[in-house]
C-alpha cells in the first residue's frame, strides 16, 4: 500500500500481479505459484461481477466493514494510472483503489499493519516440478 491518500481514505496498490511466484508451504510441500495475466483479469472480472467490492477481511480471518473498492483497473501500457502513482508493475496487473471508512482498520493502515492486498479465492493449480 505505498499510495496511502489520508485526504480520501483510500489505499491504493496492485492487487495480483501476473507471473509473480507466490511462496506456498503446505500439505503438499514447499512450492510457488503464479497467475498468468489472463487469470488475472479474469480474477478481477469475477470479484466485480460478485459483487464482493464490500466483502473484506483483515488477515483473511476477521470479516470488516467500512472497507469498500471504489476503484479497479488493469495495467494495460506504460503510461498507466498506475506508473503515476508511483508503481512500476508489469502490464496485466490488477491494481485496486479501497476506501476505508472503518476507523479501527484505518489506524491499521495508518501504523503500518496493513501493508498490502491479498485477494481471497479458490483456485485450481497445477503443481509442476523442474529438474
Amino acid at each position: 500500500l505505498a499510495t496511502v491518500l489520508e485526504d480520501r481514505r483510500l489505499v491504493i496498490g496492485p492487487a495480483m500481479i501476473p507471473n509473480k511466484l507466490i511462496y506456498r508451504n503446505d500439505e503438499a510441500g514447499e512450492y510457488h505459484i503464479y497467475f498468468s495475466k489472463g487469470t488475472v483479469r479474469k480474477a478481477a472480472y469475477e470479484y466485480l461481477k460478485a459483487n464482493r467490492q464490500h466483502m473484506a477481511t483483515v488477515e483473511h480471518e476477521v470479516s470488516v466493514s467500512g472497507v469498500t473498492l471504489v476503484e479497479s483497473w488493469i495495467v494495460e501500457g506504460p503510461f498507466d494510472k498506475a506508473r503515476h502513482l508511483g508503481y512500476e508493475v508489469p502490464v496485466g496487473t490488477w491494481m485496486a483503489a479501497m476506501r476505508i471508512e472503518n476507523d479501527e482498520v484505518w489506524s491499521l493502515v495508518k501504523d503500518g499493519a496493513l501493508k498490502g492486498f491479498s485477494i481471497e479465492g479458490w483456485f485450481t493449480q497445477a503443481l509442476t516440478t523442474s529438474k
